[in-house]
């Protein structure tokens, strides 16, 4: 199912590039050992955390012992390791130079271990531990800097094995939360659609197209998945690759992230600072897709009103807006206050400018939203299905703040997205209380 891409010229006038070298299925663990060969490696350096090891650390090992390359490893004493300047600047400090670096996991272990590959400008491999999210093969990594959610730079690993035998015997919660991660790119791809028609953002519909592909193959195996039958995780994990494959040819999160990330990011943040619950990224994104889909057919519903709009712009108060994000989320909010002095997306003349926009390719947004987001039956049949959480006390976060945390994803990235939709037509109360 993986597309045979490494470079073309689209129509939509950008050169897509990806290079990573990707094996998918049973037994591909055995695939290291010729790549260690064919790439004359003789140093590696190991990460992974306690779990991920316990997972996959025997045969990596075993496969780098035989080959009789020398390893220099670091293992998080922890299974639940945060990604931020303190573990990165841990596992860094326990670098030792080498001709490749190799990472054992998923999420975090791969985001940290794109940072230090390319940081020290090394092979990067990553041996894949779960089908648990859709960062395998894009290239930056999730962090948390300062409090803030962040997306950073690295790097695409060069190598992705993805061994269906050790992927079906992933945590349950871990297999759930791949699903959940490729449910928010209905959100994604809608949020996108929107702001390429208001702002004139770069959009492709080659790469929503392979993104739709993705969707429609893991929702497919979706049952398969929890039986942990080997084909249904190896088309789940595919899928999930071609997400991040996307990002890749992109240039871009945009084709996998939307408000839906936004909103797992804020509930992130608030675990770091307030420690309130978390969960895993997809479940947290399947379950924020629900809410955000229950906002878009809100939308729907919607006449945009130019003077409510416009009176609704003159009246917000940035200075109480940014106590209240100082008392929702402490530190990260000071990012967040920052960003807007760049960004500068409440200025009354530029909202004028996106609000006129909105009003005369109304039609068009409706059509977007009915193109790209499923009736909100099939999308709660689906989550019933794959047992995705669908009220957030199911992972322990109280639905009181919805709607600040609605409110907050406006300002969280320069990136417009359905609550900046929301804010530009004056109606967020509106669309939060429908939320709840």
């Amino acid at each position: 199912m993986l597309e045979n891409i490494k470079e073309y010229n689209c129509r939509c006038g950008k050169e897509h590039i990806f290079s990573a070298e990707i094996y998918s299925g049973s037994g591909k663990i055995s695939e290291l050992e010729n790549i260690l060969i064919s790439e004359n490696i003789k140093k590696v350096f190991l990460l992974a955390d306690k779990n991920t090891f316990a997972a996959a650390g025997k045969p990596v090992s075993g496969i780098l012992e035989k080959c009789g390359v020398q390893i220099n490893s670091f293992v998080f004493d922890s299974a639940h390791v945060e990604p931020d300047e303190t573990n990165t600047g841990l596992a860094l400090m326990h670098y030792a130079d080498c001709d490749m670096v190799i990472g054992i996991g998923s999420g975090v272990i791969n985001d940290i271990g794109k940072i230090i590959s390319n940081t020290a400008n090394k092979l990067y491999c990553i041996v894949a531990t779960a089908p648990s999210m859709d960062g395998y093969a894009s290239s930056s990594s999730s962090m948390t800097r300062n409090g803030l959610k962040i997306s950073l730079p690295s790097k695409c690993p060069d190598i992705i094995i993805g061994d269906t035998d050790i992927l079906r015997k992933a945590p349950e919660r871990m297999l759930v939360s791949g699903i959940g991660d490729i449910i928010a790119k209905y959100i994604a791809l809608c949020d996108w659609r929107i702001s390429a028609l208001i702002n004139g953002e770069y959009f492709c519909e080659d790469i929503a197209l392979l993104v739709r592909k993705a969707i429609k193959c893991c929702v497919e195996n979706a049952d398969g998945l929890l039986k942990r039958e080997k084909a249904a995780v190896e088309a789940v994990f595919e899928g999930l690759i071609i997400s991040g494959m996307a990002m890749n040819l992109a240039g871009c999160s945009r084709p996998a992230s939307g408000i839906e990330h936004y909103f797992s990011h804020l509930w992130d943040m608030r675990s770091v600072e307030f420690g309130t619950p978390c969960d895993f990224h997809g479940i947290q994104c399947g379950l924020a897709s629900l809410i955000s889909a229950k906002a878009y057919m809100k939308l729907k519903t919607t006449v945009p009103d130019r003077e409510k709009a416009i009176e609704n712009a003159e009246n917000f108060s940035l200075d109480e807006w940014n106590e209240t994000l100082r008392e929702f989320l402490s530190r990260g909010a000071e990012a967040m206050i920052l960003l807007e002095k760049k960004e500068k997306k409440y200025d009354l003349s530029s909202h004028r400018i996106r609000l006129e926009k909105i009003i005369s390719h109304w039609d068009e947004i409706l059509k977007i939203i009915d193109e790209e987001i499923p009736p909100l039956e099939e999308l709660y049949s689906l989550a019933e299905k794959i047992h995705l959480p669908v009220i957030p006390e199911e992972i322990g976060i109280s639905s009181d703040i919805l709607p600040l945390t609605f409110k907050a994803t406006a300002d969280i990235r320069d990136k417009y997205i359905l609550s900046r939709l929301c804010r530009d037509l004056g109606i967020t109360d509106e669309i939060t209380e429908a939320i709840l």
